[in-house]
């Protein structure tokens, strides 16, 4: 399969197609492909080395549909991506964009990789459950530990006590 970028024409003709068909969303370039809520806008990448650019407008346009606006827990970013995706891979048929379940789960993985990363407990290694939006708390150890809300960041952990 070709992968084809949003700067080749077909693929203007892609974003004028989903303009139509979704008059009530904006579309716009940007650096990094993402849904805005609060500007109602899908925004996407023009990169010619971003591979998949097309599945990845559908997956921020699925957001939109799907009304993701917010999410009060990094399990429910995860449902919420996996959501997104599978609505993307619903569309993608009507606008002839290929979709390899593969790619989807690499997607995915990169929040599952996330969601390890920041649930490990920095003391004693177990896996523990969110507490709230900033910290989670270990079962085992009761060491609880804080996050940052930044999706996009490394996931540094710092202990608050034990």
């Amino acid at each position: 399969m070709d992968v084809m970028t949003l700067s080749d024409k077909k693929s203007n003709t892609f974003i004028d197609q989903l303009v139509a068909d979704y008059p009530q969303f904006k579309f716009a370039s940007g650096k990094r492909p993402h849904w805005s809520p609060r500007s109602n806008t899908v925004i996407y990448s023009t990169d010619k080395e971003l591979p998949n650019a097309e599945a990845s407008v559908l997956h921020e346009l699925a957001h939109a549909l799907l009304e993701h606006n917010d999410y009060q827990s990094d399990f429910e970013l995860l449902k919420l991506e996996t959501e997104a995706w599978d609505l993307a891979a619903k569309l993608a048929p009507k606008y002839k964009v290929g979709i390899e379940d593969d790619y989807i789960q690499k997607c995915l993985d990169t929040y599952r990789d996330w969601l390890h990363n920041r649930s490990t407990c920095p003391s004693c290694g177990l896996h523990s459950l969110q507490q709230n939006a900033g910290s989670y708390r270990c079962f085992n150890c009761q060491t609880e530990w804080s996050v940052t809300s930044r999706r996009f960041s490394r996931s540094y952990r710092k202990a608050l006590k034990k």
